[in-house]
Formats: structure tokens, C-alpha cells, sequence
């Protein structure tokens, strides 16, 4: 088994109770709804998530933890996310194997295994939607600052390596936006040319374009200002290929941002059994 399922995941903040969703962004949570009972039918022995919102300076960092548990107020937006408890399971043995790949590729990579660590809000926030019944182990990986989109692919090709060799069945989330320049006012959509960017990278997507994708992105990412520099897209990147059927479910916006919801779906001929 393998990577099983990829997800291009929302995060933002007024979606994080579901009592406060706006009408605008009520279709990327209806989505991810579906895709939580998609995620059970699948019944994954791991899922690893990736957020924008988990930033290093120099490092990738992998969070080792046989335990996720706090409570989040988050730093950016205390008055819409405050004292959100989560609790979720780790798998050390997995997680501790990516750090060693991660070296062995001569990629910056350093374990984290602090009980005390609070997780961000991109972490958080899909979860609270994808992974309902918590009875999952997750693995949370960062972004790294210092790491272009080529180091970033290649760190998620080694995790792909990782997870195949473990044989472990895997939903792999990719939390972040697309088009990322913000602005005050939740209910504004990215500009008409950030919209048109979205839309190109969002069709070769669909088109399993992985080639026009990778080449599009340096200068999408820095254009539009896409969410983490597009390193969520980059490691996506090395996660998913040609065997990964893409299905668009949704796109909203919030405060100038493009979110879309994806999904990969490895196909049943490509599946090893």
C-alpha cells in the first residue's frame, strides 16, 4: 500500500467552527465533510499533513510525537481561533524513519518530539473536518523557509519513499491556499489576473499536467504570492503522479485568497495489492 488519497485542503480561519462559516466558504466545508467519509471508507493506517502555517526558517522539521495534544489559540487571529483542544495519535516509528531518509538524501531534516509543542491553526483546522473519529495517527511535517519549491519537491518524493516502503495505507493532506495576497474583508476574491493563475495551475492539475504544474509554479507562486511560497504545492508534487486521478470539489475565497479543495485518488489498476 501506499499514499491512497492526496487532499488540497482549506484552512482558513472562519471555517474552524462550523457555527461561524460564512455562506461564501460553506461549500469548502461541505466538501471536506465528504471527503472525511471518503477518508473512513478508505480506513487509513496513517495520515500526514503538511501546512502552510507551520514555518521554519532553515529546516524541515518532522513531528516525531507518539502524542498530539493541546490546545490552539491561534497567533495570527486569537479572536476567531482560541482554546481549541485537539488530540490526536502519532507514529513514531514512520516519522523517525522520514527524518533518517531525509538525511540520507542530504535534505535538512530534524525530529521534533516535544510534548509542549502547540500545532498551528493549518494543522488544526482540516483535521477538525477530515479526520472527525481522531482514531487515525497523523504525522505533521513544516515548511521550510530556506527551501526552494525543488528541495521541497524532492523532501516529498523522499516521504513518498517512506511511506510506500512502510506499506502503510495513507491519506496525505496538503493544507494551504492558492493565491495568497491578502486584504481586509473576508469576502473579497483574489484579483481578476490572481483568479486567471489559479484557474491555469488549477486545469493542469486536473489534466494531470505534473510537468506544465512544476514549471508553472516559481513564477505563479511569487505572482499570485500563493500561500507558504507554494511549498505545499511543491510537496505535492513529490507525492502524487500520473496514477493519481484529480477531482476539483471547490473554490472560495477569504480576504483576497483563492482556496480550493482537490483531490488525488490513486487509481485501482495503479494500487499494489
Amino acid at each position: 500500500m501506499s499514499v491512497e488519497l492526496g487532499v488540497l485542503a482549506a484552512h482558513v480561519p472562519s471555517i474552524c467552527h462550523r457555527e461561524n462559516i460564512p455562506p461564501f466558504q460553506e461549500n469548502l466545508v461541505k466538501e471536506m465533510d465528504q471527503i472525511a467519509k471518503d477518508i473512513e471508507e478508505i480506513n487509513p493506517e496513517l495520515i500526514c499533513i503538511v501546512s502552510c502555517h507551520w514555518i521554519s526558517t532553515f529546516n524541515h522539521y518532522v513531528d516525531v510525537a507518539p502524542e498530539h495534544k493541546g490546545i490552539l489559540t491561534a497567533f495570527e487571529c486569537p479572536d476567531i481561533i482560541s482554546d481549541v483542544a485537539y488530540e490526536y495519535k502519532g507514529d513514531r516509528e514512520i516519522a523517525n524513519e522520514m527524518v533518517r531518509a531525509g538525511k540520507s538524501a542530504r535534505i535538512p531534516v530534524t525530529a521534533v518530539d516535544d510534548p509542549t509543542y502547540v500545532w498551528d491553526y493549518g494543522t488544526v483546522v482540516p483535521l477538525r473536518y477530515l479526520l472527525p473519529k481522531l482514531d487515525v495517527p497523523v504525522i505533521s511535517l513544516f515548511i521550510a523557509e530556506a527551501a526552494g519549491l525543488d528541495e521541497t519537491r524532492q523532501w516529498g518524493e523522499v516521504i513518498r519513499s517512506v511511506i510506500d516502503e512502510s506499506g502503510k495505507k495513507t491519506v496525505f493532506i496538503f493544507s494551504g491556499a492558492l493565491a495568497h495576497n491578502l486584504v481586509r474583508g473576508r469576502i473579497n476574491m483574489p484579483t481578476i489576473s490572481e483568479q486567471a493563475l489559479d484557474k491555469q495551475f488549477i486545469d493542469y492539475t486536473m489534466q494531470r499536467d505534473l510537468q506544465s504544474m512544476q514549471t508553472m509554479l516559481p513564477q505563479y507562486a511569487n505572482t499570485a504570492g500563493v500561500e507558504g511560497g507554494g511549498r505545499h504545492l511543491a510537496m505535492m508534487l513529490g507525492i502524487i503522479d500520473e496514477e493519481y486521478k484529480p477531482d476539483f470539489k471547490a473554490y472560495a475565497q477569504s480576504s483576497g485568497s483563492g482556496n480550493a479543495i482537490i483531490t488525488f485518488e490513486k487509481e485501482k489498476s495503479a494500487t499494489k495489492v
